[in-house]
């Protein structure tokens, strides 16, 4: 007589499908919480770091359950695996609710930075992981059980795993994201798990009374969707880089003023009416301090980072030209035309990272300036000695590079390590920042100036709104710090300037 577990065989083929879909699912889903969490604590490697282990941990917690589960009988294994993607539906359709109800209390009771990443995406992305992790080891041994050959199936169902993975990271950064948002990408995920819970019922045998229940769940997991999808989106625009958000800071019709802020962070304030005027410390000296230096309007200008284009828009006003802009992300630079009153046709925008933009550049400039922050730091590649190589290279003779860093008055970690690996490349660089007396754990806003020269004055004031007198630091004070510090060199190979900045802030 034929083993009555043959007789029973799920095609393997489906079972290979089932193992790639959920797999490619549960990846889609890990990259899509980068981006929901990075409006309330921002983007950077704690965040990704926090992310990948708390679905590492619920994937593994998935297939500890999931090897127990497959110690049944094949049919009941695969109708218990049924009800988990229920779950995992409803936990992933949910886990938008979860975060918008969660963030703000978790962000005010758990100050640190770490501590808030953690616990915010082990409580909207834990569970979702834990009921994904369940297939894989019960379809594993359905497709070896009562098999010949099963060694070959083993090795196809691991197969399918990594290629699933594969697809839903790919699929998940350039198709969904980008096209649908991250609420719209979790539901049709949710949709999916949903449909591979009753193929799973199908597949299990389940009587007419488990499939009727079944569609009760998955009833759930459209109410949970809806509740989702209903709610008002925390994005303006989701890009495939950012969150964008424009936020309304003047309540009079006739002199709008408008702040964007990019996933968790402000990055420019703009009035319509008064272009000239940085709302900032950071723009206003990024503003003035160049001009300082060329004393002339018909200079050339390399911008890394767009934002909301305050300073551009500003010398555009003032009638000097031949301004360049790298801005990786073409939404931001929509939004800024839209809401932030900058005139595309002023500029040449180039949508691309600003190294590799500089690098193809042909000309050379007067004046670099970088802008660029990704969360709490300038993107760590551009700030290396070989880029910094670049940047000298790009300039023309007499020319100038400006660079704004935030670091905490306490430590200064960051800014001497960006010193340092400036006068590796410059023979002048002055650390200029707003003329108060610091205050203990005060971060403090800084602008780098590096050239072949020192500048002419010791002491420039413009509007930041209101009149604000800005100076270096005495270069006696900053050799003292360099000795102090030690700071080393920060190149392509090890620039840890997320690390030199400290984690003492309040996540926002």
């Amino acid at each position: 007589m034929e083993d009555p577990e043959k007789q029973s065989l799920a095609p393997l083929w489906l079972l290979i499908f089932l193992q790639a879909g959920i797999s490619a699912s549960s990846l889609v889903v890990e990259i899509v919480a980068g981006r929901m969490i990075a409006p309330y604590v921002g983007m950077s490697l704690y965040t990704w770091t926090s992310i990948i282990a708390v679905v590492l941990a619920g994937f593994s917690v998935g297939h500890w359950w999931g090897g127990r589960i497959a110690g049944y009988e094949t049919g009941r294994a695969l109708r218990i695996t049924g009800w988990t993607m229920i779950a995992a539906a409803c936990a992933t359709a949910g886990a938008t609710l979860l975060l918008r109800a969660l963030a703000g209390p978790v962000i005010e009771t758990l100050l640190h930075p770490l501590a808030a990443i953690t616990a915010l995406s082990m409580l909207a992305f834990f569970l979702p992981s834990v009921f994904a992790g369940v297939p894989a080891p019960v379809l594993t041994v359905a497709a070896m059980r009562g098999r010949d050959r099963s060694e070959r199936a083993l090795g196809a169902m691991f197969a399918a795993g990594a290629i699933g993975a594969i697809v839903g990271t790919l699929a998940a950064g350039f198709l969904f994201v980008p096209w649908m948002g991250s609420v719209a990408t979790l539901l049709v995920i949710a949709a999916i798990y949903a449909m591979a819970a009753l193929t799973l019922f199908w597949l299990g045998g389940a009587t007419s009374r488990e499939m009727t229940i079944s569609l009760g769940g998955i009833a759930a997991v459209c109410l949970i969707g809806i509740g989702a999808f209903s709610l008002p989106s925390v994005c303006d625009r989701e890009s495939s880089y950012y969150c964008i958000r424009t936020v309304a800071m003047s309540d009079d019709p006739n002199d709008p003023v408008n702040l964007m802020v990019v996933d968790h962070l402000a990055h420019g304030i703009s009035n319509r009416n008064t272009p000239r005027v940085m709302f900032t410390e950071h723009a206003a000296m990024l503003d003035a301090l160049p001009r300082m230096r060329m004393e002339r309007t018909d200079f050339t200008s390399f911008h890394i980072g767009g934002g909301s284009y305050s300073v551009p828009r500003a010398w555009a006003d003032r009638g000097i030209t031949g301004i360049t802009i790298a801005e990786i992300d073409p939404e931001v630079t929509a939004v800024a035309a839209e809401h932030f009153w900058f005139d595309r046709d002023t500029a040449t925008i180039l949508h691309n990272d600003a190294r590799r933009a500089l690098r193809g550049s042909t000309g050379k400039f007067d004046v670099i300036v970088g802008d660029a922050f990704t969360d709490i730091a300038v993107p760590e590649h551009l700030v290396t000695l070989e880029f910094l190589d670049l940047v000298a290279d790009r300039l023309e003779p007499g020319g100038v590079f400006a660079m704004n860093l935030i670091d905490n008055v306490d430590r200064l970690d960051a800014l001497s390590a960006v010193i340092v690996t400036l006068r590796e490349v410059f023979a002048s660089v002055e650390v200029w920042t707003v003329a108060s007396a610091p205050v203990t754990g005060e971060r403090r806003v800084f602008v780098l100036l590096a050239s072949d020269q020192d500048s002419p004055v010791s002491a420039i004031e413009t509007a930041a709104p209101d009149r604000t007198r800005f100076q270096p630091l005495d270069p006696g004070f900053i050799d003292n710090i360099l000795h102090r510090k030690t700071a080393q060199i920060l190149t392509d190979d090890h620039a840890p300037l997320t690390h030199l900045m400290g984690l003492d802030r309040v996540v926002d």
